[in-house]
């Protein structure tokens, strides 16, 4: 939604300051804090052209800098919006590489578009040749753990079928038909700091639901 449209007065009455960056229908982050939010910063903080998708926002909360994330879909292998998807990911790692510190505590959260791994698909065979499991994709994710991030909720889960979306088609949820693309994605102080990350897949279930599911994760 647009900015001008995000119930900001809802969430600071529940005690959250709040971050957004959205453009309309399509694309939109943000970001709620209980314990502060400073260095505030919308977009890219680099040098490159201005991103026409509201796509990333940066905040830093009680000392952990923070970025919520909605990585581009992709849509097939032979779309332009594929490479973009690629593009935009190299461009993150490079923003980490030039502006931010491995050593310290930071945290990419959202929507990846990508399944880490076939544990992370409902159907591997069914999936060949599409988007969000395309070894580029992985690649791709894969150079941001090297670089130093670490997906929080495999430190506490290593079995298959732990989905977080679902297509509203053909009763996806219901037959179990997932995939989890949505990533808490931490250094490594961070990541060792949790002590828990689950998908509350009660909120799926719910009147009108989002095809996503929530992923939570705890720190000490």
């Amino acid at each position: 939604m647009k900015d001008s449209a995000f119930p900001a007065e809802v969430f600071n009455a529940m005690g959250y300051e709040t971050a957004h960056h959205g453009q309309g229908q399509w694309n939109g982050v943000a970001i709620l804090s209980k314990v502060g939010l400073d260095d505030v910063v919308a977009g890219w903080d680099d040098d490159g052209p201005e991103d026409t998708d509201a796509r990333i926002l940066w905040a830093t909360c009680g000392g952990v800098r923070v970025a919520s994330a909605y990585v581009p879909n992709g849509r097939a292998l032979d779309d332009p919006h594929y490479t973009y998807k690629l593009g935009w990911l190299e461009r993150l790692r490079q923003t980490l590489v030039r502006r931010e510190d491995a050593g310290s505590e930071l945290a990419v959260c959202g929507d990846f578009n990508i399944c880490p791994d076939d544990r992370d698909v409902w159907s591997p065979e069914a999936w060949v040749g599409n988007t969000h499991v395309s070894e580029p994709e992985r690649e791709a994710l894969r150079s941001l753990e090297a670089w130093g991030l670490e997906d929080v909720y495999r430190r506490h889960h290593d079995e298959g079928g732990l989905y977080s979306f679902w297509d509203y088609r053909g009763g996806d949820f219901h037959q179990g038909r997932g995939l989890r693309i949505d990533l808490i994605m931490a250094t490594a102080s961070l990541a060792a700091r949790s002590v828990d990350a689950r998908v509350d897949r009660d909120a799926r279930k719910g009147e009108k639901p989002s095809d996503h599911a929530p992923v939570i994760a705890q720190f000490d």
